[in-house]
């Protein structure tokens, strides 16, 4: 089965790729977009791997799900398409990288230049049914997405692992912290963002440790 996955990623994760799980997933994404209004634009699916390739990951953040309002969801987990409004957590990420780092919030939810520096912006669910939050749980994702974070734990090292909230911690489990950084703190959402997220400096901890291992600090 051909994936239309960034070159990297698709030596990287081949094996996932025919495994019965793979194949049941995309037999259920498919029928999903036939059928129903389905987020992502089909296109964007894979859009965290085309913009941040295997070698020029330096960050990883995790998110859970793809925004499942019309327009907001395009592949990166919390960012939105220029133009559509910056939702709650996105708004808190950018209050905080502000008080950490003093940089002005921008106008623009559109994450796509962080990305590009290799931030890897990675749900852990790649797919969602228009306005059914959590509707592809458990259908495959979780697996898939669990292999590409495995294969950065192994393979690279002195990444920095961002993981908001209880969902993302668990994948602490298989990331070696002598190899990499792990930031844990509660999820930016504004039921808990008071509790922990604001002030936890993770965007200047996230440079200084980069700057350590000798490479470009993130641009946020």
């Amino acid at each position: 089965m051909d994936v239309k996955i960034e070159e990297s990623w698709k030596e990287q994760l081949k094996d996932e790729f025919e495994k019965d799980y793979f194949i049941k997933l995309t037999g259920f994404v498919r029928d999903e977009y036939r059928t129903k209004k389905t987020f992502p634009p089909a296109k964007l699916i894979f859009n965290a791997f085309e913009h941040t390739p295997f070698d020029k990951v330096k960050v990883v953040i995790l998110g859970q799900d793809p925004y499942h309002n019309d327009g907001q969801a395009h592949g990166l987990c919390f960012s939105v398409p220029e133009g559509i409004q910056a939702p709650p957590s996105l708004v808190n990420i950018f209050k905080e990288i502000n008080r950490d780092l003093g940089i002005p919030v921008p106008r623009s939810g559109d994450l796509t230049r962080w990305a590009n520096q290799g931030v890897l912006l990675l749900n852990a669910t790649l797919t969602v049914e228009a306005h059914k939050a959590g509707s592809h749980q458990r259908k495959g994702w979780e697996e898939f997405t669990d292999a590409a974070i495995r294969k950065l734990a192994e393979n690279r090292e002195g990444l920095v692992f961002i993981l908001w909230g209880s969902y993302a911690q668990k994948k602490a489990s298989f990331i070696d912290p002598t190899k990499h950084l792990i930031l844990k703190s509660v999820h930016p959402s504004p039921l808990s963002a008071h509790n922990g997220f604001f002030g936890n400096n993770h965007f200047s901890e996230t440079n200084k440790y980069l700057q350590s291992k000798g490479v470009e600090p993130i641009q946020w």
